[in-house]
């Protein structure tokens, strides 16, 4: 649905005052972009969402706010486009997913500045974004068709009933997408929905919109009909409630408080969700662990993207004959990092995204300072760099009664502990209401399966971080406990998206008493004919 220019008029960038932006980005681009946003037609005034560069705190543009009627026109349209779609070939639907692998890979540049510039992120805390929208569309394009495919699993008489097993998609699918990782959230989920044959609503978060409609513009350059996909900018409770009264599936990333919210609005329509909420995950490390590198994956597993990462780790145990080289290397290293804004490589950690959660971070930090915990390295803010900037932080001696020792912190901040044993380790890792996401090292593999099989998360990483479970896109991604329901990626990833049908087919003889036969006589027979199946393996 083309964008209106009376909307449009609405597009302002900078604060009066053209804003600093990167190379392959412009007033003019930005302004192409949001014709990737589902408005109506209207000359009303609209609400503003203000976009701020994280690195600057500066006015990047202000985008029209979605409204209501956006969404209901929008799902109107999704609706009317879906059957025809859902009637394609998956082949035919696979292609235009194998062009957009290559389109984001050959226009990533622009892609890496968009979610910098929005996010506040570093390069290559981007560049991973950039990759995981390239692995999901190339393992679903080639890998989908195979989940979908009919099955024909054994009928209640062998060879008198045929079963087939189908999975019709559900039909329009509404996504709402958090602002932590801008391009992986408003995309990724969206591409298994679409090429299971359904129509997608999503709602970008309203921080970082451009990122999305990016994705939404190459998508639509790659030969997907527009009005599969509509992408519609405003915030989550002017647009949610329209979104979860008109899908028939939702998915949603962000906190476990707002997944609850969302969980019982879609349980008074009975329809289905996907929930991938909060986590506080820890990492295990076993008093046979490679020193140098379990604190470099600690490194890069604690403050990618600023600790604003669902899967990163926010408590660390480690082996007590280890603790104090561990804690002694891990603080050098981060002393060394090169926090920093800009669009460069070198920089090693950039801008938490907002002033709210600045003061998020700022007050766990401070209550557990105040309770008692020991700072090991940073505790504070780093105005000088930007606005939104926090030091990357190490704690000791944190305790039940301070707010980060159970509540996700979603920052550079990470608790380390002590264990005396492998037992002691899986207690105070599982001691929490989250399960998402841990890592365990160990030179010994062997045994550190056997910890990471003991963990309650629904992912665990040996010897790598989150990158190595997340990256496995063949392999399921979700939580346990108060860390979501469903998962995304693998077979599982799709087959959320649709329906499951059986269709079971009756040949020669019904499956009742034949004329003249007694009923008892049937119960008779069927009861033998149970006992025989048992002792067939291939007809259990």
């Amino acid at each position: 649905m083309p964008t209106t220019s009376s909307v449009l008029d609405a597009l302002h960038t900078g604060n009066g005052q053209p804003p600093t932006l990167p190379p392959t980005l412009s007033a003019e681009r930005l302004r192409e972009l949001a014709k990737a946003a589902t408005y109506l037609e209207t000359t009303q005034e609209r609400a503003s969402l203000v976009v701020k560069a994280p690195f600057s705190g500066e006015t990047v543009a202000s985008l029209p706010a979605g409204a209501p009627e956006d969404v209901d026109e929008a799902f109107r349209r999704a609706r009317a486009a879906q059957k025809a779609w859902a009637a394609r070939p998956y082949r035919e639907r696979a292609r235009i997913f194998e062009c957009y692998h290559d389109l984001v890979l050959e226009r990533h540049e622009e892609a890496l500045d968009l979610i910098q510039l929005e996010s506040g992120k570093t390069r290559y805390d981007a560049f991973l974004e950039v990759g995981d929208v390239a692995l999901v569309s190339r393992y679903y394009a080639y890998h989908g068709a195979a989940a979908l495919a009919k099955k024909h699993p054994l009928g209640f008489v062998p060879f008198l009933t045929s079963v087939e097993v189908n999975h019709p998609p559900v039909g329009v699918v509404g996504i709402i997408a958090p602002w932590n990782y801008p391009l992986t959230m408003a995309i990724t989920d969206a591409i298994p929905a679409l090429l299971a044959g359904n129509a997608v609503v999503v709602k970008p978060a309203e921080q970082t919109p451009f990122t999305a409609l990016w994705a939404a513009e190459l998508l639509y350059a790659a030969g997907l009909p527009r009005d599969l996909l509509h992408m519609i900018p405003g915030d989550g409770p002017t647009l949610g409630p329209s979104l979860i009264a008109n899908a028939d599936f939702l998915h949603f990333t962000g906190s476990t408080e707002v997944g609850k919210l969302i969980a019982r609005q879609a349980s008074e329509r009975l329809i289905g969700c996907s929930l991938e909420l909060g986590g506080k995950n820890p990492l295990v490390v076993l008093d046979d662990a490679d020193l140098h590198k379990s604190v470099d994956g600690a490194i890069r597993d604690c403050f990618a993207s600023a600790g604003q990462l669902c899967v990163s780790i926010e408590r660390i145990y480690i082996h007590a004959s280890l603790f104090d080289a561990f804690v002694q290397r891990f603080k050098y290293k981060i002393e060394a990092m090169n926090v920093a804004p800009g669009f460069g490589w070198d920089v090693e950690m950039g801008s938490l995204a907002s002033a709210e959660q600045l003061d998020k971070v700022t007050e766990h930090v401070e209550d557990a300072k105040s309770k008692g915990a020991n700072v090991i390295v940073g505790g504070h803010p780093l105005p000088h760099l930007g606005p939104f900037f926090y030091a990357p932080t190490v704690l000791t001696g944190v305790t039940p009664e301070m707010t980060l020792y159970t509540e996700e912190t979603f920052g550079p901040v990470v608790s380390v502990y002590p264990f005396a044993t492998d037992d002691e380790a899986v207690e105070l890792a599982n001691s929490t209401a989250y399960g998402l996401s841990a890592g365990v090292w160990s030179t010994n593999i062997a045994r550190a399966r056997s910890v990471a099989r003991l963990l309650e998360c629904g992912t665990v990483n040996v010897n790598e971080t989150y990158v190595a479970a997340w990256g496995s896109t063949a392999a399921p991604m979700g939580g346990f406990k108060q860390s979501g329901l469903g998962r995304r990626h693998g077979p599982a990833g799709i087959l959320k998206y649709t329906e499951a049908q059986t269709v079971a087919t009756q040949h020669l003889l019904p499956i009742a008493p034949i004329a003249g036969m007694a009923a008892e006589a049937f119960a008779g027979a069927v009861l033998t004919g149970l006992k025989i199946l048992k002792r067939l393996p291939g007809l259990r």
